[in-house]
């Protein structure tokens, strides 16, 4: 598993839009997932080690941010023979079993991944009501052992956007577990 960081894309930069199934066929919209504030993007799986460590979290976040009308998908690009883990009917019992209670998309062609220019697993970005890009980063500043994060980065980037206030704009890069390019 190779340790990759997110890399810099410039804020303001306009959401790829995008129609991908969900892990039963369903095809979902960028444009329907928006919340009247945002939409959070995350670039997950079920197998990456950094990604499993902040799952409880995001999804934890997504619930919490549902109420400041900004709504959360995740993306699985790792739709790859060499990782079974990842497939579509894996991500349906992590569905249930997480309890994840926003969108979880295939991207089984990783062309959304590319027009992102993801790089790792997590990878989160989040954009305003207008789908331009207001923060790319890391969700907070331990991955590994949540009880000893003291900046949760994301939360606030979430809850500036979300009250009008400005964000931050020296973003810590995400970093994850490579995506698993076909």
């Amino acid at each position: 598993m190779a340790l990759v960081e997110s890399i810099d894309i410039p804020l303001k930069t306009k959401i790829p839009s995008f129609h991908l199934p969900d892990p039963n066929g369903k095809k979902i919209s960028s444009d329907d997932l928006f919340g009247a504030k945002g939409l959070l993007v995350a670039f997950t799986c079920n197998h990456c080690p950094y990604a499993i460590a902040i799952w409880p979290r995001l999804i934890k976040l997504a619930s919490d941010i549902k109420n400041l009308e900004i709504n959360t998908v995740g993306i699985n690009p790792n739709i790859h023979p060499d990782y079974p883990e990842d497939a579509p009917d894996k991500m349906i019992k992590k569905i249930k079993e997480w309890n994840i209670s926003f969108p979880y998309l295939v991207d089984a062609t990783q062309e959304i991944a590319k027009k992102f220019q993801a790089q790792c697993t997590p990878d989160l970005y989040l954009f305003d009501a207008q789908q331009k890009l207001v923060y790319h980063g890391r969700l907070d500043d331990n991955w590994q052992n949540e009880s000893k994060v003291t900046k949760q980065e994301l939360k606030e980037a979430i809850s500036n956007l979300a009250s009008g206030k400005p964000i931050n704009p020296d973003q810590h890069p995400s970093m994850g577990c490579s995506i698993k390019w076909q």
